[in-house]
């Protein structure tokens, strides 16, 4: 006899994972120009200089005005870094962030004219080791697809060089 109540997490997961309707870019950097993996390659270095292992990295294909969900498992008690880096020619970036529960643990705005505009960067240390999605999109008023975008998700190990 099959338990309806495990089903219902299941179905709640495979439609997070339908519900991404943008291509996700499987080459390395993807449609991103020498600016954007310029940047990339700093905040790598950055990033490992104090300790953090990347985790994962992504070039993405986005639209603009439509978000990109992106699944994680995250452990509880681990120090996170997530930077999203989008195009120079938009002129809103944002991230949110939820957990399992569908709330929303992160929120981060950047405008075009801020100094480090297409750049949003933010630590997240999870109480309960669960899957998050974070929520990346962009708004460019000139180039509505075939945006780049670039997710890296890090972790902090205790090793600094």
């Amino acid at each position: 006899m099959t338990k309806p109540y495990l089903l219902i997490p299941f179905l709640f997961f495979a439609s997070l994972l339908s519900a991404q309707t943008q291509a996700v870019q499987v080459t390395h950097y993807g449609n991103c120009d020498s600016r954007i993996i310029s940047q990339v390659d700093s905040i790598k270095k950055l990033y490992a200089a104090d300790g953090f292992l990347l985790l994962k990295e992504a070039a993405i294909t986005m639209e603009s005005e439509y978000e990109l969900p992106v699944i994680v498992p995250l452990n509880e008690g681990s120090w996170y870094q997530f930077v999203f880096i989008g195009e120079y020619t938009s002129r809103l970036y944002e991230v949110r962030m939820y957990d399992w529960n569908e709330r929303m643990v992160v929120f981060q705005q950047k405008r075009w004219g801020d100094v480090d505009g297409n750049v949003i960067s933010y630590a997240y240390q999870p109480k309960f080791s669960e899957f998050h999605m974070i929520k990346p999109v962009q708004v460019n008023k000139e180039k509505k697809k075939n945006l780049c975008g670039y997710v890296m998700m890090f972790k902090k190990t205790g090793n600094t060089n």
